[in-house]
């Protein structure tokens, strides 16, 4: 990349404009009301510019997530969603020591068995360039003594329009963990009085680093009445996760047909 030096000096201006507003708050006790009353008429201006610039630029973003969606999926894909839960802000933006089956958003929960619910659910902005997903879910466990821990996630009832077994359900996610831990993706189809379960496990992942991982579940490997589909979730199951933290920094679900040999 060419190096250009107009750009450069920008840069730097503003680092040295961050910084300088960062001395004059340390050194708030030792000025003038006078002195102050104007800094604070300078600060109030340049608040309202940022707020501005990033008003418009997530608007940007979100733009950008939104076509780089549609350039990513497989050909033929005819339905596609991302949870509430990364797609956009909720309330409350986090939950602490829940109830088995409490509610993170209206199409999600967090269900376990631990009896001290020595966990904590929290919505984060995303702040990595790469991650398409504009939110983060962050899940602390501490001391967990629990048996199982799972957060399940209602698909919206338009996923089963038009759903065949000849359909391959694709989940595209980004899973960050602090320790190694075993993490699962549990696809349920409800369909009259039974329910069709397809489980796979996200690859090893190496702590500390984000794992990007795209699962595809065939639907051709379940028994599922296509005329009686009522409900679709699917569980995020954590097996494991005393004393850890996953951060789910995307989780995209999409359809398409198996291609046929």
């Amino acid at each position: 990349m060419a190096f250009r030096p107009e750009r450069w000096f920008e840069r730097r201006t503003r680092e040295g404009a961050s910084r300088q507003w960062a001395v004059l708050a340390e050194d708030l006790e030792e000025m003038r009301p006078t002195t102050l009353r104007t800094l604070q008429g300078e600060a109030q201006e340049l608040r309202t510019r940022l707020d501005r610039f990033l008003m418009r630029s997530d608007r940007r973003a979100a733009r950008s997530r939104a076509a780089l969606d549609l350039v990513r999926l497989p050909g033929g894909t005819d339905w596609r969603w991302r949870p509430d839960l990364l797609a956009g802000p909720i309330s409350p933006r986090g939950i602490a020591s829940p109830n088995s089956g409490t509610r993170l958003s209206d199409a999600a929960a967090v269900w376990h068995d631990c009896g001290e619910r020595a966990l904590m659910l929290q919505q984060l902005p995303n702040p990595r360039a790469t991650d398409l997903s504009p939110y983060v879910l962050l899940l602390e466990v501490f001391g967990f003594t629990g048996s199982f821990l799972s957060l399940a996630i209602d698909l919206p009832i338009d996923a089963l329009d038009g759903l065949t077994a000849s359909h391959v359900i694709r989940m595209e996610t980004t899973v960050m963990i602090e320790r190694p831990m075993r993490v699962f993706a549990r696809l349920n189809i409800g369909h009259g009085p039974n329910t069709e379960e397809i489980t796979l496990e996200l690859d090893q992942m190496r702590p500390g680093f984000p794992s990007e991982q795209v699962l595809e579940f065939d639907l051709a490997d379940t028994e599922m009445n296509e005329k009686r589909l009522e409900k679709i979730w699917l569980d995020l199951i954590f097996e494991g996760p005393a004393m850890n933290a996953a951060q789910i920094r995307e989780l995209f679900l999409s359809r398409h047909l198996r291609a046929e040999f």
